[in-house]
């Protein structure tokens, strides 16, 4: 098992990339704890794994609840967290710039990247004692290629993509590895956000003549992505944002 014995806190993990991620993960050996502001969604998925799961209710906006995650995640991993993955994240609907609300806009900063600065300012005193951790931050393909209609979206990607590599930069010295997963648009329940229309087979179609490969990105493509990343496997690995994305960026 790749992850034999680890530690992880996936957040977001209550449904779509993050649930895939979560049950990777302890299929490769790591007790996990699933973050969500879907408290009982956290918990089916949690009971759906079994004992290597935990399911913890709260707000990735909120450094309390950041902080009560990784005490489960500590707690659950004997005293220590190996892997995070910040994977929680929403969109404003695919609109015009100028029709983003002042609430809109807040919301989708204080969820794709403040939420980061709290885990960070949580973790990585931890990871730093026990001699280094690993960081997956999930990004977009929309901070390096952005679509119309999701400019402050896109804005908040580019902003996890970059400070990915500035973390990974920073935090080398404490063997602390971060890296960053860039997927193209999947079907997940922010899909007709991102579209900005319903998702019929027409709408969709659209999307897809824009992948070389021909389909959305998939749960599992994702959390295989981070498998890789957050195993051994990649310990030579730091800095990188990688894109999952059938050739989108190409």
């Amino acid at each position: 098992m790749r992850l034999k014995d680890k530690s992880a806190l996936v957040t977001g993990g209550a449904s779509g990339f993050g649930a895939e991620i979560a049950a990777t993960f302890a299929r490769e050996g790591a007790r996990v704890v699933i973050m969500d502001l879907n408290g009982e969604g956290a918990q089916k998925m949690a009971d759906s794994i079994g004992p290597a799961a935990r399911a913890v209710a709260g707000d990735v906006t909120k450094a309390a609840d950041i902080e009560k995650a990784v005490a489960a995640t500590t707690e659950l991993g004997g005293g220590r967290i190996d892997i995070v993955v910040n994977n929680a994240g929403w969109t404003h609907r695919n609109k015009p710039m100028l029709e983003v609300t002042e609430e809109e806009f807040d919301r989708v900063y204080d969820i794709n990247v403040k939420s980061i600065f709290h885990m960070t300012r949580a973790v990585v005193p931890l990871m730093r004692k026990a001699g280094g951790g690993t960081i997956i931050n999930i990004g977009s393909t929309a901070g390096i290629r952005p679509r119309p209609g999701l400019t402050w979206y896109n804005s908040t990607k580019g902003a996890v993509n970059l400070l990915s590599r500035s973390m990974a930069v920073e935090l080398a010295p404490d063997r602390i590895r971060v890296n960053c997963i860039a997927p193209v648009l999947g079907a997940t329940g922010l899909l007709e956000a991102f579209m900005g229309a319903p998702d019929t087979p027409e709408n969709r179609a659209k999307f897809l003549a824009t992948i070389p490969l021909g389909r959305l990105s998939t749960p599992r493509d994702i959390a295989n992505a981070c498998l890789f990343l957050a195993s051994d496997e990649a310990e030579f690995i730091t800095g990188v944002v990688l894109e999952v994305d059938g050739g989108r960026c190409v």
